[in-house]
């Protein structure tokens, strides 16, 4: 499942095995350290996308996919944390702005380290955060469900939505401050490491030079709702992790390799999809495969515990450390559109048929 030898996936390996494979258990026990986020950085992997002019590595989409995968199959706990920081780059590589010449080339350098707050968008009509101009800037009101990285990031992304369905984008300090009040960290099943709060937003003021991009709440949704609708390379990278395990076991072999040869079709369908020029009619294409994604990814899971017997059971187990991560991966990112898919798919059990098609039908048992 690799792609062209790059030194940025040479380096996402170096750091996988030296570093995020050995501690990925205690991690997920603990919270990701900052002495991660300083490796991830070292190895140059916070500027990946990020335009050369900018001190990035402006590498090709392939290669931000593989080292995504790298990272996720090591400890999805730093990957989620890490990625994050990716969005920000992109947004403010695409728009003009003031605040590309204040934060692009630090962010591009790991010298600063983003955040992102904006998925509460997709739940319009629903407004969970509002922007409301103000005294040469804006004031946001409202609670932010999700925030990942706190204490780790220096800035976040942070986005609200006007009472003209204008989704106004800036960049705040991400730390409390007057207007902002963090959760405690939040106690989750799986990826608890990477420090997810959720925020109040009680007034805070963001200075108008701190606006990256308006748009409108359907432009928005005709970038995103397909961009969301792509199968995300960390399925891809949690569920090889978990067919290695099963492949070290006595009789894990035969079903690694038949299972590990389907998702590298369902991989090289999900990737060229997300090469191909979006629309929202693309949207059920997409989503059906990052469906057929989610059960390679159980399946991968499943296998790995099966594989490990009773000792999956503990804590402290590697394959229910996956098989966690898997579960996250289901919902990470999820919009109204891919959970009515998904759950489509497994009342129909065309997920349990491989080559059934879609529509055939419920299954009985």
């Amino acid at each position: 499942m690799t792609t062209t030898p790059h030194p940025l996936v040479t380096g996402a390996h170096r750091l996988a095995r030296d570093l995020l494979v050995p501690q990925a258990e205690r991690v997920d026990q603990e919270k990701v350290p900052a002495s991660h986020v300083e490796a991830v950085k070292r190895a140059g992997l916070l500027g990946v996308v990020a335009p050369r002019e900018y001190g990035g590595a402006d590498a090709p989409v392939a290669v931000a996919r593989e080292t995504a995968e790298i990272l996720a199959g090591a400890c999805c706990s730093t990957w989620f944390v890490q990625t994050q920081h990716h969005t920000p780059v992109k947004l403010l590589a695409t728009y003009d702005s003031s605040v590309r010449e204040r934060l692009l080339r630090p962010l591009a350098t790991g010298e600063l380290m983003a955040g992102i707050a904006f998925a509460h968008v997709r739940a319009f009509p629903r407004v969970p955060v509002r922007a409301v101009p103000e005294k040469g800037g804006w004031r946001f009101e409202g609670r932010v469900p999700w925030y990942t990285g706190w204490g780790l990031n220096d800035v976040m992304l942070l986005a609200g939505v006007t009472d003209t369905a204008e989704v106004v984008f800036v960049f705040a300090e991400a730390r409390e401050q007057p207007g902002l009040t963090p959760s405690a960290p939040m106690r989750l099943a799986a990826l608890t490491a990477a420090r997810t709060v959720s925020l109040e937003l009680d007034g805070l003021w963001v200075p108008a030079e701190a606006v990256v991009l308006r748009t409108s709440r359907e432009e928005f949704a005709a970038v995103d709702l397909p961009r969301a609708a792509n199968a995300s390379p960390a399925v891809f990278g949690v569920a090889r992790a978990a067919l290695e395990l099963v492949a070290r076991s006595p009789e894990g072999e035969e079903t690694a390799e038949t299972l590990r040869a389907r998702l590298v079709q369902v991989r090289r369908e999900a990737y060229a999809l997300a090469d191909r020029p979006a629309g929202h009619d693309c949207v059920p294409e997409r989503l059906a495969v990052k469906t057929r994604a989610f059960d390679l990814l159980r399946a991968a899971t499943t296998a790995a515990i099966v594989a490990g017997g009773g000792r999956s059971m503990d804590r402290g187990s590697r394959a229910q450390r996956l098989a966690r991560e898997g579960m996250f991966l289901l919902v990470q990112g999820q919009t109204a559109e891919a959970r009515r898919t998904h759950l489509s798919a497994l009342a129909s059990g065309q997920l349990f048929c491989p080559g059934r098609s879609p529509g055939a039908g419920r299954r009985r048992y």
